[in-house]
């Protein structure tokens, strides 16, 4: 790449973080009163997060605030390369590149981690992964995790007494949860798939797997645009609420043979597995919104088809089984809305980042005093991530009366 090319690249970097940045006020603020305050001054900060517009502003409040910061990528594909350039004329250290492959992408992990961290950001749980199995060497206070599936790893090492540190579960917030998950992902997913094929919804089924709060958000995008739609799960509670809403709710072996459209949301392996590929119609659109590329089983689908034309549209691979019917495979099975599209409207990022930056803040004074373990955001940073919000959006709320406040904080009082 020539001077010029970076350059060019780099003010494209810069055009789209400043996009960016006009919807996330609530961040902007914060990074304001980071620069003044320096609650992170001499902090030195490794992250694991998708390279994109959106979180190239929360670097830059992280920043704002004094850390020192080391970025890798959490996913090959989700890559934008002139934010990349962008953050690197910022000062800030990124080792990520759109589409590298599997080694790569784990050394650009080992590099960010090379400035030994005291606080680490982790989107799915990779970073803190070849923490605990290949540095032992290191010593971090304390780190977020920004997904359901890093969350469920999460607890999984917490539980069999594994994780060395204490890691905030910045997915678990109601305002990550409610507005990130549910509107962000639905809307990018979809965006993502219409990107990609340009297909017509409506009318058209449209099987979603898993009903979290994310899957809730594709079901209620897609049922929006004209869609019939079926979900499975494994959770006889989500299965009922997805019911109660109208949804059908059936098993995969029997949705596979109707769908369209498979969107995967679940944060598990194998969810469309070998036996639900061989009864798929021909043309049927396999996507998947959850963190990691194993929600598809891609092994299965290779052993199925007699050929495959890759990339007859931008992020499309074509299988072609024995009987001439073809299943189109979205963004290699990853995901589909960071690959495909640009992953979450930055609106909507302005939460869940705010909740992040906030929560580093609280971890540089509190981490010592924490045992490892996985711990709840702090109530009052997601109610003060959702305060902001509102008033950068002109909207006023109540506030509870004297005599309301009494009432709420005692029994005495009958009906």
């Amino acid at each position: 790449m020539t001077a010029r090319d970076l350059t060019d690249l780099t003010e494209a970097g810069e055009r789209r973080i400043g996009w960016a940045r006009r919807s996330m006020p609530v961040l902007t603020a914060i990074a304001a009163r980071f620069a003044d305050e320096r609650p992170l001054d001499g902090l030195r900060v490794a992250a694991c997060l998708h390279v994109t517009a959106e979180t190239a502003v929360l670097m830059g409040a992280l920043r704002a605030g004094g850390a020192e910061i080391a970025l890798a990528a959490s996913n090959p594909l989700s890559t934008q390369d002139d934010v990349a350039a962008a953050l690197r004329a910022y000062g800030i250290a990124v080792h990520a590149r759109a589409g590298v492959d599997m080694e790569t992408y784990y050394r650009h992990i080992h590099q960010a981690l090379d400035i030994s961290p005291a606080i680490v950001l982790d989107d799915g749980c990779d970073l803190v992964n070849i923490l605990h199995t290949e540095r032992p060497d290191l010593t971090v206070a304390g780190g977020c995790e920004e997904t359901t599936t890093g969350i469920i790893r999460l607890r999984q090492m917490a539980a069999e007494g594994a994780l060395r540190f204490p890691v905030v579960a910045v997915n678990d917030t109601r305002t990550k949860r409610m507005f990130d998950n549910r509107y962000g992902t639905g809307q990018s997913t979809l965006d993502g798939i219409m990107r990609a094929t340009n297909a017509l919804l409506a009318g058209r089924t449209v099987v979603v797997a898993g009903f979290g709060f994310c899957g809730r958000g594709v079901a209620e995008r897609a049922k929006g645009l004209g869609a019939r739609v079926i979900v499975t799960e494994i959770d006889p509670v989500k299965a009922l609420d997805a019911a109660l809403q109208g949804y059908e709710v059936l098993p995969m072996g029997q949705a596979a043979r109707v769908g369209d459209v498979f969107v995967t949301v679940t944060g598990n392996r194998d969810v469309i597995r070998g036996e639900h590929l061989a009864a798929m119609k021909d043309g049927v659109i396999l996507a998947n919104a959850g963190h990691f590329d194993v929600e598809i089983d891609v092994r299965a689908l290779e052993g199925l088809a007699e050929s495959v034309n890759f990339g007859v549209r931008p992020n499309v691979d074509e299988y072609v089984l024995a009987d001439g019917r073809r299943l189109l495979l979205l963004a290699e099975g990853r995901l589909v809305n960071l690959t495909a599209a640009e992953g979450h409207p930055a609106a909507v990022m302005d939460m869940s980042f705010s909740a992040q930056a906030l929560a580093v803040a609280w971890l540089a004074t509190e981490a010592v005093r924490l045992p490892p373990g996985v711990y709840d955001v702090p109530a009052d940073i997601d109610a003060e991530v959702a305060r902001l919000k509102l008033a950068a959006t002109g909207i006023a709320i109540d506030e509870l009366t004297a005599d309301q406040e009494d009432y709420l904080h005692s029994w005495r009082s009958g009906s």
